[in-house]
């Protein structure tokens, strides 16, 4: 995704330049060691994806970000990048973003340790920002938990629902982007009205941006994503366009017989071409447009027309890189 081009404000990109910089630093200790594994995904890069939402919301363009605005982009992604560390661990994997995971390299219990770290630090910047900020990120601790813990308890479950569905991508993923947004409002002292505006936009994003990686995770190749295809079916997650196709009058029964346990690499080709085969990406795609519909409308409560057009012109992205169905 070129978000940059999408956005269309020139200043937020210089401003995540110099949130590069502020990113490293937040985290290193003075302890060689310990520095390496903190800073392990931060030098592997990264869309900064929080950190623009924050930085976006809080300027809309218009102006440099201030020092709090850096900060509250900083404090996000850091939040977002600790929730990484502990799900390679929990995942068993083996590479992100085009390198090993702290997992691989320093072990399971340094990387659960280093997330741990990344997270306290997220939460002093926080608190270092004020009563609200860090009372923000309290909150979306809680829900990154909660969305974690209700994937992990439907793992490997053929009765698995929507509703479950839902409510692990709002913790997982809606809820960092929405207080991204969120995040950029406080620290810039924006009124009420429109941070509510910003927050919801910020919900949908995630939302839309999590459907996307779900199909994705189905119909793409395995160069596209750097892993296998179908590897969520692999691991027993199983996303809404499977939880759709399960209800298939004519494949579901099928695919029910293939899940329920771990899939070796033949089973889950044939999982993942089951689920293709049914309408189910087609009714994901009608979700997902749902949630944009949700996004566009949130935006008329935002002032800015170039911040307007340019989070309606990324959020429509998102669909636009899909195959078509």
């Amino acid at each position: 995704m070129n978000l940059h081009e999408r956005l269309r404000l020139i200043s937020v990109e210089t401003d995540l330049t110099r949130l590069e910089t502020l990113l490293a630093e937040s985290v290193i200790f003075g302890d060689e060691y310990l520095d390496s594994v903190t800073t392990h995904l931060i030098y592997a890069g990264g869309k900064r994806l929080r950190p623009l939402l924050a930085i976006a919301s809080a300027t809309s363009g218009e102006r440099p970000a201030s020092q709090n605005d850096l900060l509250g982009g900083v404090a996000l992604e850091l939040m977002h990048l600790a929730s990484l560390y502990h799900d390679d661990v929990m995942d068993e994997a083996d590479i992100r973003r085009n390198v090993d995971s702290v997992n691989a390299r320093y072990g399971n219990l340094i990387a659960i340790v280093a997330g741990d770290y990344l997270m306290a630090r997220s939460a002093t910047i926080a608190a270092d920002l004020g009563a609200d900020a860090a009372g923000l990120l309290a909150r979306t601790l809680a829900c990154l938990s909660r969305g974690q813990v209700s994937e992990v308890r439907t793992a490997f479950s053929i009765e698995r629902t929507e509703t479950d569905y839902f409510e692990a991508i709002e913790g997982k993923t809606a809820s960092l982007m929405a207080s991204s947004c969120r995040m950029g409002a406080l620290t810039a002292r924006i009124q009420e009205k429109e941070t509510a505006a910003l927050t919801e936009f910020g919900r949908c994003f995630g939302m839309v941006y999590q459907l996307r990686d779900d199909i994705l995770d189905v119909v793409a190749t395995e160069n596209q994503l750097g892993k296998p295809a179908g590897q969520d079916l692999a691991e027993g997650i199983y996303n809404l366009p499977t939880i759709f196709a399960l209800r298939d009058a004519n494949l579901g029964d099928e695919l029910r017989n293939l899940l329920g346990a771990s899939l070796n690499d033949d089973d889950r080709e044939r999982a993942r071409k089951l689920v293709i085969a049914t309408d189910g990406i087609t009714q994901t795609i009608a979700s997902a447009q749902r949630y944009l519909a949700q996004a566009h409308q949130a935006l008329e409560g935002v002032p800015s027309e170039p911040l307007r057009r340019g989070f309606g012109s990324l959020i429509e992205l998102l669909l636009e890189e899909l195959p078509n169905y």
